[in-house]
């Protein structure tokens, strides 16, 4: 997994046409003529915990696509390269969609069986979950049909509460031994498997390095581990960390393609169409998808990024329809097909839904940070696998006491979206006497409080399902009151205007649906893409104003009372060099207030000159340093900004004169930064300009930070020099601003642990 987040910044060889590749960079080092210079093809490598520079990375991708039609100009042979280079695109995009497709089909496959698994078998064929093995049965006013056995009904002597005992006893030990081989997986095979995943692929996507994040042994972890996790019964769905688990697909389809390969900045737009065929396999919206991938987790989102997204979450969606896990011709288990009106006083109900969605989102944020940050701090980060095995034993304990709780959390949100009319009359819609409602409130509280401490747990887990299931029972019992109230109203004038058929009035699986929405919302402060989510559950537009009313007032609410979603809180909570494109900076100070060093340090700025360079010199240069680069200047006098050379491409470029010093090199040969490749006569010695970025960004000392800002999110850059009247002054690195913006929000600065 080493190669998966990484890039090789290829320098040119002397001579070379623009964005040229060379192929000899293991040929030994030889001066040729009076000249020594570096390897041809020096190799750099992003380092681990880093961050790309985007501008640099599209520089030679455009020298890449004009080499490109410089040869299709010349040659059929170039031509046709050139007509495959511009169909790879699409090429990537629908493997992606295949491959995220077929993924989430299999986790849903095999979620399906082992959740039934805990409460039973099929003896004829135990592969077969408890709805295949009862497929050719009638099961009217039935629970199991004869096919199936409860794991009581091999003790056939049994009592009715031994057999309650003895079912309750092995659902426990399955639950257990579930997330223990979980969490052994991730632990010992791949430790990044752990949690959704979002967090990391928003900042992975903004540029951030994790080396074997999306790597095949993560993909292949999350994959069984989420299927393990989810049938646990844990209070954690597996639709956020599919969004990992397709980007994991796109970064290893990627890699059979050099365009994609050798360019961090071109992965990253195959990673957000990934992450937007995750969304479109989890919840069955391709549209919702793209929109999710635009709104929350990409960091760049260009326009042919846009139409490749959404094929690709257009094939992940046919994909996964084409396997049919659920055989119900649906992607989701709780896709509702109903459409009855809602009315105009129905709004402030729907409003008092997205106020308590945007309370939950709070609660929950702040008190699942409080409890991860126990968990780093104490013990119990040490024994992730004793905990993993305890949540999930004491889950099982107490859900399989209610009913509500027992049934898996799509299966749940399945029976409160549904609707109630005279062919439905289920304990949902009819409780004269309180009780389904009080199970209804008993099952949302315990969700709530277990969501908060499963969530962080070291298992494949995701908070979507968890929280849409607390809306939505949230929501339920809102309807259920609002249709008792009306009912008990039924001879008020306004009633009988308002709703003239009152067995018709109030859907209280509609409520479910706008609680749903309300509480993811105020969790992960998602609007449109959330909106759009439901829309293609619900598969009309009659619901479209009562979802965006509740998500928005959610969304008003949940930033009213805390600022950061819970992703952007676990960004912060990791110390991740995030830099957030939607907040708003307010700062009196200036460039040359954030700078490193200060204005008034006595220490002075660490720079290369473009003389008086020798081996040895650099080599103590980089042994007495540890930061990532050197700005190149004309001279200590001036200091007139010539260029930046980063530490990684001079680290390989020594290493590899180092390992080859013959015909003539020794500590003392001078180096050069400047091209000599029309010198006459030049001077024996290293040619260093390949490592040279001849053009950085500079700013001003007395630009506002504000601007600094939106040049470091527009731009993608690592780095820019600070300047005051074209003399180096100082430099501004990604992590230098974070740690400024750290201190305008009251922040500890240090918590910034990453470049």
């Amino acid at each position: 997994d080493g190669e998966d987040e990484t890039i090789l910044l290829s320098s040119l060889q002397p001579g070379s046409p623009p964005g040229e590749l060379t192929d000899d960079a293991d040929e030994p080092f030889s001066p040729s003529a009076d000249v020594a210079t570096a390897p041809p093809k020096s190799k750099a490598l992003y380092e681990d915990f880093s961050t790309i520079d985007w501008a640099r990375d599209t520089v030679r991708e455009n020298r890449r696509q004009k080499t490109l039609r410089k040869d299709a100009k010349g040659s059929a042979l170039g031509f046709a390269a050139k007509m495959f280079d511009d169909a790879q695109g699409w090429i990537v995009m629908s493997l992606v969609g295949i491959a995220a497709g077929f993924t989430a089909g299999c986790i849903d496959i095999g979620a399906s069986w082992l959740q039934d698994i805990k409460e039973g078998i099929c003896p004829g064929a135990f592969w077969l979950n408890r709805m295949h093995c009862c497929w050719a049965e009638d099961m009217s006013g039935k629970t199991d049909c004869d096919l199936w056995y409860r794991w009581s009904e091999f003790s056939p002597g049994a009592t009715d509460a031994g057999a309650y005992a003895a079912n309750y006893f092995v659902y426990m030990i399955f639950a257990g031994v579930f997330a223990w081989l979980a969490a052994v997986m991730v632990r010992r095979l791949a430790p990044y498997a752990t949690g959704s995943g979002i967090p990391e692929v928003k900042t992975i996507l903004s540029g951030f390095i994790i080396r074997g994040y999306f790597g095949w042994w993560t993909l292949i972890v999350k994959s069984v581990g989420l299927v393990l996790s989810v049938s646990a019964g844990l209070n954690l769905g597996k639709e956020g960390p599919l969004v990992h688990v397709a980007c994991c697909c796109g970064n290893v389809i990627s890699r059979l393609f050099p365009k994609y390969r050798e360019n961090e900045a071109k992965k990253r737009e195959v990673l957000s169409a990934a992450a937007a065929a995750g969304v479109s396999v989890a919840f069955g919206a391709p549209v919702g998808g793209v929109l999710f991938s635009l709104e929350e987790v990409s960091y760049y989102f260009p326009h042919r990024v846009m139409w490749r997204a959404f094929f690709c979450a257009l094939v992940a969606a046919a994909m996964l329809g084409t396997m049919n896990p659920f055989v119900s011709g649906r992607l989701v288990k709780f896709y509702v097909s109903y459409d009855y009106p809602w009315h105009w006083f129905e709004l402030f109900p729907f409003i008092f839904l997205g106020v308590l969605g945007g309370c939950w989102g709070v609660v929950f944020t702040k008190a699942n940070l409080a409890w991860c940050r126990f968990r780093k701090t104490s013990m119990l980060g040490q024994y992730p696998i004793t905990e993993a095995s305890v949540v999930a034993i004491l889950t099982a304990a107490i859900a399989y006491l209610n009913p509500y709780t027992r049934l898996p959390a799509n299966d749940l949100m399945a029976n409160l979206f549904d609707s109630c009319n005279k062919d439905n009359m289920s304990d949902l819609c009819n409780d004269p006497t309180g009780k389904v409602s009080t199970l209804l409130l008993l099952a949302c509280l315990f969700k709530m409080v277990a969501t908060v401490f499963t969530f962080g747990i070291k298992v494949p887990a995701g908070l979507f399902v968890p929280n849409l299931a607390v809306g939505a029972i949230m929501g339920r019992v809102v309807g259920i009151l609002t249709d008792m109230v009306l009912r008990a109203n039924r001879d008020q004038r306004a009633v009988q205007i308002a709703c003239p058929d009152i067995d018709t009035c109030v859907t209280p699986g509609l409520y479910a649906m706008v609680g749903a929405a309300a509480s993811l919302g105020g969790v992960t402060r998602m609007t449109v893409s959330l909106v759009v989510i439901m829309f293609e559950l619900t598969g009309g537009l009659t619901y479209i104003v009562p979802f965006m009313t509740a998500v928005m007032v959610s969304k008003w609410v949940g930033d009213a009372l805390m600022k950061d979603g819970i992703y952007d809180a676990h960004i912060r909570l990791n110390g991740y060099p995030f830099l957030d494109n939607k907040e708003e900076i307010i700062s009196p100070l200036v460039a040359g207030d954030i700078m490193q060093p200060p204005r008034d340090s006595p220490s002075a700025l660490v720079v290369l000159t473009m003389h008086g360079n020798t081996v040895q010199s650099l080599e103590r240069l980089l042994e007495s340093n540890e930061i990532s680069g050197f700005p190149l200047v004309t001279s200590l006098e001036d200091m007139h900004v010539v260029g930046y050379v980063g530490r990684r491409e001079l680290e390989t470029v020594l290493d590899h004169v180092q390992a080859k010093r013959r015909g003539g090199v020794t500590s003392l040969t001078p180096c050069f930064f400047h091209d000599r490749t029309n010198d006459p006569q030049p001077e024996l010695g290293v040619d260093l300009f390949d490592c040279v970025h001849t053009s950085p960004f500079q700013l001003a000392t007395e630009m506002p930070t504000a601007t600094v800002v939106e040049v470091f999110r527009r731009m993608g850059i690592r780095y820019a020099l600070v300047t005051d009247r074209a003399r180096l002054t100082g430099i501004i690195t990604k992590k230098d601003l974070l740690k400024h913006l750290a201190v305008l929000e009251h922040r500890d600065p240090t918590s910034i642990a990453f470049h």
